[in-house]
Parts: C-alpha cells; structure tokens; sequence
C-alpha cells in the first residue's frame, strides 16, 4: 500500500511516518512546515521522504499513485483556531474537503481522517458519549472537525472509502513535540517548576490517548476491509482512559513527586465530556490502546531526564502551536492567511 499521510512534520505525524514504514507501508509525508523548527530529540528508525506544501496548495497530481491518504494536516487546537475563525474554516474545514475530493478524482480509495472527541463539546455528568450520541462543538476548531466529518462522508461510495477517527486528547513523547496539550503541559511544567498548575477547578472530563495508540489506530483504519471503515466514524481512546483533569494532575504529581499541585478557579471553558470507545475494538479488534496516562508521564520524565530539559527548552515557541504561528508572522516569514512570504 502507498499512502500520503498530511501534517508529516507535526506532532502526530512525525511518529506516524516510522510506524507505517516499519509495518511495510510506503509511506509519503507531505506539510507545509510551520513547526520544522522543533526537534526536541533525535528519532531512530526510518523517515519518510516528505512533499513540502500548503495544503490548500495540493493539486490532484500530487496524489496519483496513492492508495490511501491519511490527513492529519490542519490548524491543530482550540486557541489557534479561535485566532482568526474564518481562516480556521478555510484551512481545516475547506481545505479538508478540497483535498478528500481530489484524492477521489485521483483514483485514491481510502481516506482517514484525524477528527478529535472535542466535537463533543458539553456532555451532562452522567453521559458516556458514543458515535452516535449527538454533537455539541463549543469551538471553530471542533465545529470544523463536525463540517468535514459530514461533508466527506456524502463522498463515500464502492470507489471511495473515508473513515473518521475522534481522537481523544493526545499525550506522549514526539519529537516534534506539544507542550500545549494537557498532561504534556502538566508534565512540563513539573519539571521545569516543581509546580502542577490547573487553570480551572480540575473537575472537567477529558479522555486521554497517547499519540502511538493513534498511530496504530490510523495503521489499521489503512488496512481494514472496505466495508468495516467505509463512512465510518470511531472514537480513538480506551474507556479506562477517560480521566478528569484534577486526575490527570495527581497521574503527573505521583510521577514527579515533591511538586506543588496547585488548583485553579472554575474555568469558562465549559468542555466536559466522557467518551466510550468499544466501537473501535469492535469493528477493528487489533486495536489496543498500549499506554495508560502513567506510563505516558513516566515516558516524559524519562525523556525529560535523558535530554536534561531546561525551562527554555520547555516554552520555546516550536513546542506551542500557536506561539509558533505568532513568530512566523511577526518575523514575517508568514503572512496574513498563513502562507509563507519567501519562495
């Protein structure tokens, strides 16, 4: 199988190029390279080659040849995408349609694409949210995961094959690292303050999956019979994963002790939601997910060590997506609508 996975360079998809080449598939990267710049640690194993482009940019030449796509390239959090809400709909929204309806004029029948559990939104104290439960966006960013969802899925036919994984929240170690996702930001800041800070009164529902358990859930979404994925959606996490985030926080504390877990007021944000993920297994029984949040914040203090973290390391703008963007426009390497100034 040949197949062009999007958002190559990110967080994601710098481990999702390895484990599809050390599973036997010809893996092609393609991105448009605002986080090239962060490299936390060096990866063994092999890499991809990787197209450098604008998504929005890709035209239908670039995807012959390809068996699949796997698309993970879009503006990639909540506080990114509440920066410039229409620009967030023409890349994630837009852009992701664009790209499923060339992908089909090029003959590619398989295409999976990473939604999120955020479309979620608000579910009551009492609710474990499954596929069919009904959405409830709270943000520009989960609004466009529900648009691309229902409008790639009106392609799916005996030629084309769409599949939706909603992640839960991710976490792990990448090279390509995020510090802007919650038990990676409570890691971090463990170890470079002593302190576990919460920005709200930690009683919120998030369900966590680590990065890798993603990348596997991609792998087999590849590989699996047409008529088990096609038009399919699946939540991408484990039941046991679902975690409030004052649990997250004490995961972390107990991980690296001797911090000062500190707890915040009552957030405005009003997302909270259980997730129940035993479509997944079901449908693609290999699926396992192999980490737990411990093992996760065990991995990042391991790394922490290994690569002797400073708290430079640790706020540098490549590791928070939109402190990153932010450079690239100030320096003006990027412009207005994110498209770079120099050729």
């Amino acid at each position: 199988m040949r197949v062009l996975f999007t958002g190559a360079d990110g967080y994601v998809g710098a481990l999702l190029g390895p484990y599809l080449l050390e599973r036997g598939i010809d893996a092609v990267g393609l991105d448009t390279g605002f986080y090239r710049q962060g490299w936390l640690y060096p990866m063994s194993g092999p890499r991809p080659a990787v197209i450098t482009k604008d998504l929005r940019n890709v035209e239908i030449e670039d995807l012959r040849g390809f068996d699949a796509v796997a698309h993970l390239a879009e503006l990639s959090n909540d506080p990114l995408g509440q920066q410039d809400p229409a620009l967030t709909r023409e890349i994630n929204h837009e852009g992701s349609v664009r790209l499923a309806h060339l992908a089909r004029g090029a003959g590619v029948r398989r295409f999976v694409y990473m939604s999120s559990c955020s479309v979620y939104g608000v579910g009551q104290p009492d609710q474990t949210l499954d596929e069919a439960s009904p959405v409830d966006p709270q943000t520009t960013y989960a609004e466009c995961k529900v648009k691309v969802e229902r409008d790639v899925g009106l392609l799916a036919d005996e030629v084309f094959e769409p599949c939706f994984l909603r992640n839960a929240t991710a976490y792990g170690a990448s090279p390509r690292q995020r510090f802007d996702i919650v038990l990676n930001d409570l890691c971090g800041l463990a170890w470079t303050t002593k302190q576990i800070k919460l920005l709200s009164d930690g009683t919120p529902w998030r369900p966590l999956v680590h990065a890798l358990d993603m990348c596997q859930a991609v792998h087999l979404s590849l590989a699996a019979p047409a008529d088990a994925v096609r038009g399919q959606i699946f939540n991408v996490g484990s039941n046991e994963q679902n975690y409030r985030v004052i649990e997250i926080a004490r995961i972390v504390a107990a991980e690296f002790p001797g911090c000062e877990l500190i707890i915040g007021e009552p957030s405005a944000d009003n997302r909270s939601y259980r997730v129940n993920f035993d479509k997944i297994g079901r449908v693609l029984p290999q699926f396992s997910c192999r980490w737990t949040a411990e093992k996760g914040a065990r991995q990042m203090h391991e790394l922490f060590r290994s690569i002797d973290m400073t708290d430079e390391d640790f706020r540098a703008p490549p590791y928070t997506r939109l402190k990153m963007l932010l450079k690239h426009r100030k320096s003006g390497l990027l412009d207005a609508k994110l498209f770079w100034t120099y050729q």
